[in-house]
């Protein structure tokens, strides 16, 4: 294994007002930033709007904006996305970040981190793995999901009973671990172009 930390972007993908997402999505990369071998680079849609047509005139300002996300996407040797759930489903900002690029995200791992109700965002996230597979990626099999999230946050953003989100986190992250860098060498290796 290589001594190169692996590149995670971790992306928060609620935009609605009074989200909850930045608090998991807070909580996540303190669990990674604790996790040895990974950098991270958080990527909030709320901070990073696309255009919602994907074609006719863009402005240059909207062109800037395509090319740095490109360049974040490309950069990162894996991928964790925290969502939640919206009838039953993922919000519209992720899929349309999805949508804008294609071999950004080809060969590379995808872990989930998802909240909602009872669900806890797994719904959200089974449709994302069928996504995710159309662009060429490896969805990891272990989650972290929250069930009544916001039931399981305090004030200051932390979980009142962490022991097995962290465990999950951990887990999750190994074996982002793994896969980024088994997919990075391999790509070295061959580049990727299917």
């Amino acid at each position: 294994m290589t001594d190169k930390a692996m590149r995670l972007a971790v992306i928060n993908s609620s935009v609605r007002d009074g989200r909850f997402g930045p608090t998991v999505a807070a909580w996540f990369v303190r669990q990674v930033e604790s996790h040895t071998g990974v950098v991270v680079d958080y990527l909030d849609l709320a901070d990073n709007v696309l255009p919602l047509t994907l074609s006719g005139r863009l402005s240059g300002e909207e062109e800037a904006k395509l090319s740095e996300i490109s360049s974040r996407l490309a950069r990162a040797d894996a991928f964790a996305v925290v969502t939640p759930e919206y009838n039953h489903s993922f919000p519209a900002s992720l899929k349309n970040l999805l949508d804008w690029y294609r071999t950004e995200w080809q060969a590379k791992p995808v872990g989930f981190v998802s909240y909602g109700g009872l669900a806890g965002g797994l719904r959200a996230v089974e449709q994302l793995r069928q996504v995710f597979a159309e662009l060429h990626t490896v969805t990891v099999r272990d989650t972290v999901s929250f069930h009544m999230a916001w039931e399981q946050f305090d004030g200051q953003g932390e979980l009142m009973n962490p022991g097995e989100s962290v465990t999950a986190a951990k887990t999750m992250l190994d074996e982002l671990l793994w896969w980024g860098i088994a997919l990075r060498e391999a790509r070295e290796k061959s580049p990727y172009g299917f």
